[in-house]
């Protein structure tokens, strides 16, 4: 949520920060600004709205600057309005704010700086920040940035440019993601690395704590206490191009279709058939105390809580070991029982979720074997666990994850076979076996979507409704949780997932033919009490959405509309089962008019509490 971009370098400041609020758009937003300086003088614009609002406001009142930066806000303190959007100034005008997160203790602050004859034009707390650099400078910027955190409490990111101190941005990280990206002749600061892709891979990634002063030529990075630290650079393997639409409709259609790639790039070089093994790096510096293992946790949040759900099922069924699930959000907040035998899997896209940082780190104070699965490279979540599996789907620029939900059950399905292996649950030849699957996934997927044109249609009937109900039973039912999901987020639509056994427990009074009902129909164990289930919902006149394996008699003498998937394995029939729920959410929010890519109130990394 919110998203900072920053520009000191030879290039149009103005079209470098607009390009990359453009591609800050998908962390969602409801305001937007930019700041440059030159020649001393600070210019600033800012609107409610969205970024091509800013565009006419900057068309009609242009600006240029040497160095510069934006923002777009997603309202936390303050309604969205020009008055609260960022940037915000200081009394004098001189130097301007840009911040992500919350500062918690703003209020405690303000107060005295009202006292002392500051002037708040704001409902943000994001205006504190500017009058306390202004009330600690002294004639160095780096200083009185310094000299204003050792004051703040809360998870934030900021970054300050004065007017008289040329040439110069300072970027502070306390919680809140901020990375420095490395030109020739230029730099960046940003919220996400897809923002400065265009212009450069090479990026420091700061850590909790640490403050970076940006030049056009030179980088440093101190602490909150003023030492000076080194900072290695890291080179983000990701083509540009990746983040663009590609032809496609919207963002989250194009992420639709590379899942083949996405789960091609995550299997790279981590498994051989030949040899019956599963090898991914970093994993073996722990792989002693992997063996020891007795009990699994895994904890995440939102899209990602439901691919623990599924690796719950993997981790059990091939490793043979207990496994417990939890929402970071939750599991942070109570007094859990673990035991050194424990190993703590956290799940995140970003590797910048909050809820699920501070749950990480209540296992390390614990000193639990900790493991991330994370897309981004360099993470913060990456950086503090004991080993990281990265699910290398490129840059998700939809809100609605769905090639990173598919990578991470890929990445969780090696998981638990690489636990089996090192416990030695399964010899060469079981390895084998389920690898075999899984080397037939991506061209499985690609059947898979080859059923869009039939998906659409069903959207087409169903559009129309405010209610919908999604069953699963088994591996199945956190499918039916991440088919709600998906819909709701991107449609308005109310839906709920449940579990099929269930259903006369409470949902069946909801049902009647105005209801659809997404039944989740693989043939496995479940099918038979599936089609029982299906027969209650067609008896009061449900609308019925079969997702199954084949074209059954008894399936298709009750379902409405049958949406026939391939068939690969019992623990990868959810990465397949995952493709029509995402195509059917698509097409029904596309068929409502619905912002696909950037839906209300939701932000695509919650990095904040």
């Amino acid at each position: 949520m919110c998203g900072i971009i920053g520009y000191v370098g030879p290039r149009d400041v103005v079209t470098v920060l607009m390009e990359g609020l453009k591609r800050l758009e998908y962390r969602g937003y409801d305001s937007a600004g930019i700041a440059v300086v030159r020649d001393g003088r600070l210019e600033v614009r800012r609107c409610a709205g969205k970024v091509r609002q800013l565009e006419a406001i900057l068309h009609e009142h242009p600006v240029a600057g040497d160095y510069g930066v934006g923002h777009t806000r997603w309202a936390t303190h303050g309604k969205p309005s020009e008055e609260n959007a960022h940037p915000h100034r200081d009394c004098r005008g001189r130097l301007v704010v840009v911040h992500n997160g919350i500062i918690e203790n703003y209020l405690s602050l303000k107060r005295p700086l009202t006292e002392r004859g500051h002037r708040f034009g704001t409902e943000t707390d994001t205006e504190v920040i500017a009058h306390l650099v202004e009330e600690a400078d002294r004639g160095d910027l780096v200083e009185a940035v310094l000299a204003a955190v050792r004051q703040l409490r809360g998870a934030y990111a900021f970054v300050v440019l004065h007017a008289d101190e040329p040439g110069v941005l300072v970027g502070v990280r306390n919680g809140a993601p901020l990375v420095v990206g490395l030109g020739s002749g230029e730099a960046f600061l940003a919220s996400d690395i897809p923002a400065v892709l265009e212009y450069t891979r090479d990026f420091i990634f700061l850590d909790n704590g640490e403050v970076a002063v940006v030049r056009q030529d030179d980088v440093r990075v101190l602490r909150f206490s003023g030492e000076p630290i080194a900072k290695p650079v890291r080179s983000v393997p990701w083509d540009p191009v990746m983040a663009q639409k590609g032809g496609y409709r919207h963002f989250m259609l194009k992420e639709i279709h590379e899942q083949p790639r996405a789960v091609r790039d995550t299997l790279l070089g981590r498994f051989s058939l030949e040899h019956g093994r599963v090898d991914l790096e970093g994993m073996e510096g722990i792989a002693e105390r992997l063996r020891v293992v007795r009990r699994v946790l895994l904890i995440a949040c939102g899209t990602s809580y439901h691919a623990c759900l599924v690796g719950r099922h993997m981790i059990e069924g091939l490793a043979r070991l207990p496994v417990e699930t939890d929402y970071a959000s939750e599991f942070r907040y109570r007094d859990p029982v673990v035991s050194a035998d424990t190993l703590a899997v956290f799940v995140s896209q970003s590797g910048e979720t909050a809820d699920t940082l501070a749950a990480l780190q209540h296992v390390k104070e614990r000193g639990l074997l900790t493991v991330g699965i994370c897309n981004v490279v360099g993470s913060l979540m990456s950086r503090e666990v004991d080993a990281v599996l990265y699910t290398h789907a490129g840059p998700e620029i939809g809100v609605a994850s769905t090639k990173t939900f598919t990578t991470q059950l890929v990445a969780l399905y090696l998981l638990a076979l690489y636990l089996a292996q090192v416990q030695g649950r399964m010899d060469p030849s079981q390895v084998a076996a389920h690898l075999t699957p899984l080397h037939a996934l991506p061209r499985t997927l690609e059947e898979a979507l080859q059923q869009e044109e039939a998906i659409a249609q069903v959207a087409r009937e169903v559009a129309h409704c405010t209610n919908f109900l999604y069953l699963g039973r088994g591996i199945h039912y956190p499918i039916a949780l991440e088919g709600a999901l998906k819909l709701k987020e991107i449609s308005y639509i109310h839906a709920e997932g449940y579990p099929a056994g269930e259903m006369k427990h409470g949902p069946i009074a909801l049902i009647d033919g105005n209801m659809p009902v997404v039944a989740l129909a693989p043939r496995d164990g479940t099918f038979e009490k599936m089609l029982s289930n299906m027969s209650e919902v067609k008896a009061r006149d449900g609308r019925l959405i079969a997702v199954a394996h084949d074209d059954d008699p008894a399936l298709r003498s009750l379902a409405d509309f049958v949406i026939q998937m391939p068939h690969l394995s019992t623990y990868l029939d959810p990465v397949v089962m995952a493709v029509p729920m995402q195509l059917l959410a698509y097409h029904v929010a596309v068929r409502r008019g619905c912002d696909v890519d950037q839906p209300r109130n939701l932000a695509k990394s919650v990095t904040v509490e």
